[in-house]
Formats: structure tokens, C-alpha cells, sequence
């Protein structure tokens, strides 16, 4: 579909890319890796157009459409969200454009028997097709559908974009994008500034996208989920492999281990037939035979091993000074915006060596209680104490947004350093991969990931016992991010951790803070653990939900058929007849339908509309993902089917690769 052809790139003095080739096909779910700087968001530019390479081409099969989600964009803030998605969808559009003029054509024209006249009324059908493939009479449900996946709430469709941050007008153009469903995404970092719920939601989304996707994340879960091939940037050169992330990495460590024991075998073999060379070359009775080693030296293929950029984190938090019992509490504590109340008489105590994550979704107000415990916002009542002794280091969620651009990476630190710190400034830098000439850098020239790692430099210079830390993952590479945990996991102090990193949270702390209706309640768990419990819980209220509706349902049926009269139920009976005589047509009908791409056949009898098809597995997805598996019965009650068509349809999904069975219940595959 797309081909990316002996592509290179020289970029800041060297080569980004070296002669690179690969191909992305229909069904590839491709992890676009490598470490801060390797070029993964270069790459997505080139093929999308945005740049020029420096040798080599991306070209594409015909009609081939691209979506594109950038790290950084541009917005029309005076739009209402509910207006800006629906300007997005271009092919609807037009069609609803033709349409319109075809209805006025048919409307005023009078000359009903003409060939003309004729050919507008199969356009019409024609169109009115395409405009239900393209999903255009359900396009405001599936808009609404996608926002509220994202995070968004109904009330928040009809708010013009000027009223939202950044994050949450990525979030617009993300959903702008899969509405469109183009037939290669190119995502880069799409599940930062997104809640683990948002996430969550987003990955079965993919999981189940009818196109080809390449995206940037440093999301190990996340990619783990979405991708089964992986693609890694490193020193100039591409690896390809057809798994998910975490396999790929076992499988290239172990790739690297054989290459260098081989590389190893080679050197020894051939530094003990230089000596056997250099023994019997002046002999005259051994000079053949030193002639002939000589001919298998030449003739002999050199391993080489993979060239590595190992270049990695390395740092730990300055030890935190002695505090109090308790690092800070609030006491009946409300804090209100014009719109919107956060905290409505809030009691929260947050003890010495405490190691929390704060879990909530977008916009109930996660990133505002850290304000107000850093003073960077002001409460309306009650009572904010902060312990004794207590140094809080703080990373904001924009914190690399707040460099100045114009200071290099040197001047960024040492204008801020005091005392001994300021002697080791290009050593502390040096931790953080900035060396040499780096340092010279303007900040304005870095990458995300690097103005992040920057960022974090500063936390270095005091030593704090409080670490309040808003996203800090974010734009940062999975070796980064091992090495931030690593760093954290040895803090002696007190730590107070928001992230959408599941993996990065995953035993970094032991007590979680849910900030739900105004409230915050406290969860004594792991991140890992807390996440099953709400699954357990949305599956459960998910079944009692369905078998309350399937008892409606039974009730509602019995009563109708109570009131059919006996010539209406023979009536009834005589058509059901008139059907089965009419059984075969109506198949062969059906099956000319699935040759042409409208129907799917599930079974000798039972078909689906495509769109339906598509409409059931989306639904089945948002289950799942939910739950740890679904019974017959409750996927029968989700789908408002009865057991015959529910069996077959769950063997279909089986069968195709969507589900699969794990005991009494279906997963995602």
C-alpha cells in the first residue's frame, strides 16, 4: 500500500537515515521505536509529504488516504467542538453536497421519462450507498461516540475549542482523524495527555481499525495491545520485526547476544590462522598450505554486529532531607472554578514517604490538586497544611513547554544553579545524554523528549523530600522512562505521581487517590491491581445491566404476542410460508451481496450488513476491554440478538480471529 524506498535523510550534520526501505501493508500494526532524537517523528513526516528526503521516496498505491496526528498542531479555536469533527469529514461532504443538488434537480425537472432524468435517480441510490458506507446517516452518533471515548462529556460538544487546553484539543483532532477513517494512520504520541480510561478506549479502537497504522508511543502497554509488528530507529538503520513491542525486544537482545558471540568465534579464528600463516608462509614445504589459509581468509564473510546506541539515563535523586510525620493535608477543602467545582469538602492526608498515584479522568481536577498543593493555585475554604520540613520538587505536566527556547541546554541549567551544584552542571547535563558540543544547543532545536529529559535535569539541583511530578513521562523513550523509574524507585522521600503510563506506574507506588465526584478516596493497592478491581466492577454492573434489559425485553415480546388474534396469527403463518418458498432466491441474492462487499456471511444462513458488521465488532471491543471475558449470554444480550444467531455469530468471530474462548467466556484475541 505505502513504500518507503531507500530513504535517507542528512539532518543537523549527519545522517538520520542511511538507504532505508520497508513496506506497510493493509493489516500492519506497526511501533514506530527508537531512543529520543532517532528521527521516528522525521520518519512520519516524510511520508506523509511534510518533508523532503535527501535520497530515496515514499510512494503509494492510488487513492490511498492518510490521517495524520502530529505531536504539535494548529486549531481553530473559535469552532465548537461538535462543528470542528464534523468538518472533518470530507468524503461525507461531498456526497451530502451531490445529494443536495440531485434532490433539487429531481424536484424541479419535469421531464421524468428522459435518459437524463433516469441516470440522477441511480446516482441517487448510488450516493445514498456510499453516503451509509461512509457512515453518514449515523455520522452525529458516531461523532458523539468518539468524543465521549475520549473523554469528553455531552455538555462539553456545543463549547467552542478557545475553552480547552491542548491536551484536550489533541484530543479533537484525534477523533477528527478516525472519523474519517483513512487507510493508513500515522499517530505520533497520541496517548499523551489522555487518561488510562481514554487509553483504554483508544487501544480497542485500533485493535479493531479496518486500515494500517504506524504510531509513535513510548507506551509499552499501549503498544504491546495496538501492534503486531515493530520497527526500531537506530543509529541510521531500520530493524523489522512481525511482533509486538516486548516480544521484539527479547528477540533482538537475543539477536545482538549471538551476532557478538559469533563476531567473538570469528576473531579467534581468525587471529589463529593469522599465526598459522605467519609460521608456515617462509617454509618452502609449507608455503602452499599458508597460501591456501590466506585465499580462505579473503574469501571469508565478517560478522558484523549490529551498531548500538546504548547512550542511556543515568542519574538518581539527591538523598531527601529529614520531614515530619506527615508531608501535607487538607481539611474540608473546596476549590471551585465559575464552571466547574474540583474539590467540594475534601479531607485528604498525604504521610511522610507516601508513594501515590493520582488516578481520575481528564478534568475532575488531578492536575489542579497539585497546584494548590505547590501554590500555584488558591482554595475557596477549609485547610491546606504542608508538613514540616518539607521541600517539594515539582514537574508540571508543561514543564518543558516553559523553557526558554533561546537559552541553550547549559545556559537552561546553570542560570539556576547555586553553591557546588554549579561546578557540576556539564556533568549533571552529561547524565541526562546532553555532552559536548549537545550542550551548546538551543533548547528551541530539541525534540519533546528531550526539553522533557531538560526539564527533569532541574529536579537534580536541590534536594527535595517531596517529589509532586504531572505527567513526566510524557515524550519520553521507554529506556528513558525505565531509568526515571529506576530513579524514583530508589527515592527516600515522599512521592505524588499523575500518569497515563500503566507500565511506568506498575510497582512505583502502593497507595492510588481516585478523584471521583468532587471527592478524592483512598485505594491501599498497586496501580496493576486497582485497574483489574474496576474491570471486575464495569463487567459486573455491564451483565446486570443486559439481564435487566432482557427481562424488559421477554416481558415486552410475551405481551405483544398476546394480543395477536387467531386470523392475525394465521396470517403470520401464511407469510412465514411465503418466506421459506422464496428461501433460495433470497440466498442467492444474499451471496451475490457478499461477493460484492455489502453483506458478510456468518453462517449457511445467517448474514450481516457489512457497516453492521463492523458497527457489532466496535460495540464487542468496548466490552471487552472492559471485562475479563464475556459469557454467551451476556454478548447475546449486548448484541439484542436470541441464541441461534448469537452462536453463530460468536463461532464466526472465533473463527475469524476477533474472539477466542477461555473457558465459559470470549476475549479479545
Amino acid at each position: 500500500m505505502v513504500s518507503v524506498n531507500n530513504l535517507s535523510v542528512f539532518l543537523g550534520g549527519k545522517d538520520l537515515f542511511d538507504n532505508v526501505s520497508f513496506m506497510i501493508d493493509k493489516k500492519d500494526r506497526i511501533g514506530l521505536v527508537g531512543k529520543n532524537g532517532a528521527g521516528k517523528s522525521t520518519m512520519l513526516k516524510l511520508i506523509m509529504g511534510l518533508l523532503p528526503p535527501s535520497g530515496g521516496n515514499v510512494s503509494m498505491q492510488k487513492g490511498v488516504t492518510i490521517g495524520y496526528l502530529p505531536q504539535e498542531m494548529k486549531h481553530n479555536n473559535e469552532a465548537r467542538i461538535i462543528n470542528e469533527v464534523e468538518s472533518a469529514n470530507s468524503k461525507i461532504t461531498v456526497i451530502e453536497e451531490t445529494l443536495a443538488d440531485i434532490n433539487h434537480q429531481l424536484e424541479t425537472r419535469t421531464d421524468y421519462e428522459s435518459d437524463s432524468y433516469m441516470q440522477l435517480i441511480e446516482d441517487l441510490n448510488d450516493l445514498n450507498e456510499q453516503f451509509n458506507l461512509h457512515g453518514g446517516f449515523n455520522m452525529r452518533e458516531n461523532i458523539e461516540k468518539f468524543l465521549i471515548g475520549l473523554g469528553f462529556e455531552s455538555k462539553d460538544f456545543e463549547r467552542k475549542m478557545s475553552e480547552f487546553s491542548g491536551g484536550w484539543k489533541m484530543r479533537v483532532e484525534l477523533c477528527k482523524i478516525l472519523l474519517e477513517q483513512p487507510d493508513v494512520l500515522l499517530l505520533d504520541e497520541p496517548t499523551n495527555h489522555l487518561d488510562i480510561e481514554s487509553i483504554q478506549w483508544l487501544e480497542d479502537f485500533l485493535k479493531n481499525y479496518n486500515g494500517a497504522i504506524i504510531l509513535i508511543s513510548h507506551d509499552r502497554a499501549f503498544l504491546d495491545f495496538v501492534t503486531n509488528r515493530t520497527i526500531e530507529i537506530n543509529a541510521g538503520k531500520i530493524y523489522d520485526y512481525k511482533f509486538s513491542y516486548s516480544k521484539y525486544k527479547v528477540i533482538r537482545e537475543e539477536e545482538l547476544v549471538i551476532q557478538k558471540a559469533a563476531a567473538k568465534n570469528q576473531e579467534k579464528y581468525i587471529k589463529e590462522t593469522e599465526e598459522l600463516i605467519n609460521k608456515f608462509r617462509a617454509k618452502k614445504n609449507k608455503a602452499a598450505f599458508a597460501q591456501s589459509l590466506i585465499k580462505k581468509l579473503d574469501k571469508l564473510d565478517v560478522v558484523e554486529v549490529d551498531e548500538v546506541d546504548n547512550g542511556s539515563l543515568n542519574f538518581r535523586f539527591q538523598p531527601a532531607p529529614r520531614s515530619g510525620k506527615f508531608a501535607a493535608k487538607f481539611e474540608g477543602l473546596t476549590k471551585e472554578y465559575p464552571e466547574k467545582t474540583i474539590l467540594n469538602n475534601a479531607d485528604l492526608m498525604i504521610n511522610a514517604k507516601d508513594r501515590i498515584s493520582l488516578i481520575g479522568k481528564n478534568g475532575v481536577g488531578k492536575s489542579t490538586i497539585i497546584k494548590l498543593l505547590v501554590g500555584e493555585e488558591q482554595y475557596q475554604q477549609g485547610e491546606l497544611e504542608i508538613g514540616h520540613n518539607i521541600s517539594i520538587g515539582y514537574f508540571a505536566q508543561d514543564e518543558a513547554e516553559k523553557l526558554d527556547g533561546n537559552k541553550t541546554i547549559f545556559e537552561t541549567i546553570d542560570d539556576i544553579a547555586t553553591g557546588d551544584m554549579r561546578a557540576k552542571v556539564r556533568n549533571i547535563l552529561g547524565s541526562f545524554l546532553f555532552s559536548g558540543e549537545d550542550q551548546d544547543k538551543k533548547v528551541k532545536v530539541l525534540s519533546g523528549g528531550e526539553k522533557t529529559r531538560l526539564a527533569l535535569c532541574k529536579l537534580l539541583l536541590e534536594p527535595h523530600n517531596f517529589l509532586v511530578l504531572d505527567e513526566p513521562t510524557n515524550h519520553l523513550d521507554i529506556a528513558s522512562k525505565n531509568v526515571l523509574k529506576d530513579a524514583l524507585m530508589k527515592f527516600d522521600g515522599t512521592l505524588l505521581v499523575v500518569s497515563h503510563d500503566r507500565d511506568f506506574l506498575d510497582m512505583l507506588t502502593n497507595r492510588i487517590f481516585e478523584i471521583k465526584n468532587q471527592q478524592v478516596s483512598v485505594h491501599h493497592e498497586d496501580v496493576a491491581s486497582f485497574l483489574k478491581r474496576k474491570k471486575k466492577e464495569s463487567i459486573a454492573l455491564f451483565e446486570n445491566t443486559t439481564k435487566k434489559k432482557s427481562t424488559e425485553k421477554k416481558v415486552e415480546k410475551k405481551g405483544e404476542e398476546n394480543k395477536l388474534s387467531y386470523e392475525e396469527q394465521k396470517e403470520l403463518k401464511r407469510l412465514e410460508n411465503k418466506v421459506q418458498k422464496l428461501e433460495k432466491d433470497i440466498e442467492k441474492l444474499l451471496r451475490l451481496a457478499v461477493a460484492d462487499g455489502q453483506l458478510v456471511h456468518i453462517e449457511q444462513r445467517v448474514f450481516l450488513h457489512t457497516q453492521a458488521a463492523i458497527e457489532m465488532k466496535q460495540r464487542l471491543a468496548e466490552a471487552l476491554a472492559d471485562s475479563e471475558g464475556l459469557t454467551l449470554s451476556a454478548i447475546r444480550e449486548l448484541l439484542g440478538t436470541t441464541r441461534k444467531y448469537a452462536v453463530p455469530i460468536c463461532e464466526y468471530l472465533d473463527r475469524t480471529g476477533f474472539t477466542k474462548r477461555k473457558g465459559d467466556v470470549r476475549v479479545l484475541a
